[in-house]
C-alpha cells in the first residue's frame, strides 16, 4: 500500500516538474522579449529597467535545472535529490514573493520616472543620434506625437520648423508645423507609454507570484515523496 502510495506521489512530481520545464522555457522567452523591447528604450531609462527582463531569463534558467533535479530524485527515487529539489524550491519561493512584490511596488512608481525622462530627454533630440532614434521608435510603436502632445514639438523645439517624420500617421505626411496638422498623431507619448510598461511589470510581478503558489504545490509533493522514501529506506 505504501509502495502504491509512493508510485503515485512520484509519478504526480514527475508531471509537475514537466510542467515546471515548460514554464521555465515559458519564462526564459518572455524575459528575452522583454528585454528586447526595453533595450529600444535604453537612451531613456539606461540598465535602470534591464533587470525585470534579466531576472525573468535568470529564473527560468534555475526552474529549467531545478526540474531536472526533481525528475532524478522521482526517477531513482533518490532522497538527497527529492529534498535538494524541495529546499530549492523553497528558496526560489521566497525570492519569487519578493521580486514579485517589488514589481508592483515599481509599477507605481513608473508614471513620474516616465515623464521625468521623456521631458528630459526631448530637447535632446537633435543633439543625440541615440535620443532621436529612440524617440522616432517610440512615436512609430505607440502612434503617438510629443510627450504630452503634438504641440510640444512646436513649443520646445520650434527651431525644427516641422515635426519628425515619426509623427506621421502615413508615410510622407506633411510634418509642417500647426494645430490644425491632421496627418500627424495628436495623442501624446507619455500615457500610452506609461500604460505599456506599467502592463509589462505589472505581468512580471504576477507572473512570479502565481508561479511562486504553484511551487508549494511541488514543494508538497517533493517532501511526501521525500518522506516516502525514507520510510522504505528505515523499513529495509
Amino acid at each position: 500500500m505504501v509502495e502504491g502510495g509512493m508510485k503515485c506521489v512520484k509519478y504526480l512530481l514527475f508531471l509537475f516538474n514537466l510542467i515546471f520545464v515548460i514554464a521555465g522555457i515559458g519564462l526564459i522567452a518572455a524575459g528575452a522579449y522583454v528585454k528586447i523591447k526595453l533595450t529600444e528604450y535604453y537612451e531613456f531609462f539606461g540598465s535602470n529597467y534591464m533587470g525585470p527582463g534579466i531576472l525573468l531569463i535568470i529564473v527560468g534558467v534555475i526552474i529549467f535545472l531545478l526540474a531536472f533535479f526533481g525528475c532524478c530524485g522521482a526517477i531513482k527515487e533518490n532522497y538527497c535529490l527529492t529534498m535538494t529539489f524541495a529546499v530549492s524550491l523553497g528558496i526560489i519561493f521566497v525570492l519569487e514573493i519578493a521580486g514579485g512584490i517589488a514589481g508592483f511596488v515599481l509599477r507605481d512608481d513608473i508614471e513620474n520616472e516616465i515623464e521625468k525622462v521623456l521631458v528630459d530627454s526631448f530637447k535632446s533630440y537633435n543633439k543625440s543620434s541615440g535620443i532621436r532614434d529612440t524617440w522616432d521608435t517610440l512615436q512609430k510603436d505607440f502612434h503617438c506625437c510629443g510627450a504630452n502632445n503634438f504641440s510640444d514639438w512646436q513649443t520646445n523645439l520650434a527651431y525644427l520648423g516641422q515635426y519628425p517624420a515619426s509623427c506621421c500617421k502615413t508615410t510622407g505626411c506633411d510634418t509642417t508645423f500647426g494645430d490644425q496638422n491632421q496627418a500627424v498623431y495628436h495623442e501624446g507619448c507619455r500615457s500610452a507609454f506609461e500604460g505599456w510598461l506599467k502592463d509589462k511589470v505589472a505581468i512580471i510581478g504576477g507572473v512570479g507570484i502565481g508561479l511562486a503558489f504553484v511551487q508549494v504545490v511541488g514543494i508538497l509533493f517533493a517532501c511526501c515523496l521525500a518522506r516516502a522514501i525514507k520510510k522504505e529506506y528505515e523499513v529495509v
